[in-house]
């Protein structure tokens, strides 16, 4: 998944080099599966990355000031719960500095983010539901499947996009599971 969203950032901004990676260090199961796909699918797309850290308020700051100060064309974040509560921020802070974003959930896209690509919630929350009432009719949960997410989503906020001017693909927005206006 995280391929398909560096080609998709690729897509969106084709003339791309330099790409920030965002990973939150307290979380190094996601920071590691991260950094490993990211450095074994830069090089096939042209992207150069460099990789910043952020755990806290404080570090996401301090990490786009830096961004802010180097100007990488675009921005990679993880797919980190902690990103996603901190949603807001991140999409106020890309927005502030002109940084086009592509995140790994919706839900940064809904409050200002330019794009997202990842897990759809809605079908993984359908699934649990499923789960849920198979285990109230009786089953036991250890002779249930584990489940593997099969349904992803490209969400794209065309009015962030008009705000940093940037002319949204048209085969991007074709393939897009919601375009946010």
């Amino acid at each position: 998944m995280v391929a398909k969203r560096l080609a998709l950032l690729r897509e969106l901004v084709p003339t791309a080099t330099r790409v920030a990676v965002l990973v939150n260090p307290a979380n190094a199961v996601i920071t590691e599966t991260t950094t490993r796909d990211v450095e074994a699918a830069a090089p096939t797309m042209g992207l150069q990355v460099k990789f910043f850290s952020a755990s806290t308020n404080r570090e996401i700051d301090t990490s786009f000031a830096t961004f802010a100060k180097e100007r990488p064309d675009a921005l990679f974040v993880a797919g980190d719960p902690y990103f996603a509560a901190r949603r807001v921020q991140l999409a106020n802070l890309a927005s502030h500095h002109s940084i086009l974003a592509v995140y790994g959930v919706r839900d940064i896209v809904e409050v200002g983010g330019l794009m997202s690509y990842g897990t759809s919630l809605r079908d993984a929350y359908r699934e649990i539901g499923v789960l849920a009432g198979r285990i109230l009719k009786g089953a036991k949960p250890a002779d249930m499947p584990v489940l593997q997410s099969s349904k992803f989503e490209l969400v794209i906020n065309a009015q962030t996009a008009r705000m940093l001017h940037l002319n949204l693909p048209s085969s991007l927005l074709a393939r897009a599971d919601e375009v946010i206006e």
